[in-house]
């Protein structure tokens, strides 16, 4: 049985939830889904997948390390390459408050910054004071989950926060004011899926056609983006409109399927650990071939 969290109100997996996509495919293999709770970010599922209520995940490299520096019970089974048009919506920043009289990176020394422990803020954060010549000490990292950050970044109790995903959207919308993007650094930390080992070794045919579904649906979602957003409700705290919706919709348009993950992305495997175990994030850097889970060639 595949676990999967709530898919929310958009993208290829609420699609998928709302119309029995997975139920359907996954019968061909003897294999079922079940759906679980809301949870904010990778980071944020961890005890959920440690109890074995969920046990297929999407994230990024850099929280996967985070997450297996405390145990080996998951391995990145898929990658998703980067958007390189310089057209497409940013996905992420780093943002001060409308009337903060911080103007650049250089400017942070000294205040606090909130991040997602272990997570892509904090692996962002630690490139971004790195190029403009300041020490991880220099800065306080507050450590907090998008909910609890967005939360801090209104009442002040953080000078600035690495908005990723949605949350960043949101808070340019209310005014924020952003000094730096990832496209900005030598960012190698690409979106992945995961999932406990038990279920790469066990059951990999149902994962390919998890996999495979997620594929296709993406690949459907950049011509026909409007299918993919407001999947359940039209109305509510879950629903897009106006501006907002718009840039939902072009950033599907430019999204890219995940592709099964190979031996060779090992090498951003790497490159991400070793910013985490410069600056003391990771205990020591993880072999590739323990993070990443190569799906054999169907005979």
């Amino acid at each position: 049985m595949l676990k999967l969290k709530d898919p929310g109100n958009a993208g290829p997996l609420a699609y998928a939830k709302k119309h029995g996509i997975l139920e359907k495919r996954l019968a061909a293999v003897g294999a079922t889904v079940e759906w679980g709770g809301t949870y904010a970010s990778f980071t944020a599922t961890v005890d959920a997948v440690r109890s074995g209520s969920v046990n297929v995940l999407e994230g990024a490299i850099s929280p996967a390390l985070g997450y297996l520096a405390n145990g080996k019970d998951i391995k990145i089974f898929s990658i998703t390459d980067r958007v390189t048009d310089p057209a497409a919506p940013k996905t992420d920043g780093l943002v001060v408050p409308a009337g903060s009289p911080v103007k650049d990176v250089k400017e942070l020394a000294g205040r606090k910054v909130a991040v997602n422990k272990g997570g892509r803020g904090e692996y962002l954060l630690l490139l971004a004071l790195e190029r403009a010549g300041l020490r991880p000490e220099q800065v306080t990292r507050v450590y907090l989950n998008p909910d609890q950050a967005a939360s801090a970044f209104a009442t002040g109790k953080v000078d600035a926060w690495w908005a990723i995903v949605r949350a960043y959207p949101e808070v340019v919308a209310k005014g924020a004011k952003v000094l730096v993007h990832s496209d900005d650094l030598p960012d190698q930390d690409l979106s992945i899926q995961a999932a406990r080992v038990e279920l790469l070794q066990r059951h990999p045919e149902a994962v390919r056609v998890y996999l495979d579904v997620v594929r296709e649906l993406t690949t459907q979602a950049q011509t026909e983006p409007e299918r993919f957003q407001n999947v359940f409700l039209a109305q509510g705290p879950t629903a897009l409109s106006g501006a907002r919706l718009q840039e939902e919709l072009a950033k599907a348009r430019y999204a890219l399927p995940p592709r099964p993950a190979t031996a060779a992305d090992g090498a951003y495997v790497k490159d991400v650990a070793a910013v985490f175990h410069k600056y003391g994030v990771l205990p020591a850097a993880p072999n590739p071939a323990d993070v990443i889970f190569e799906r054999k060639a169907s005979r």
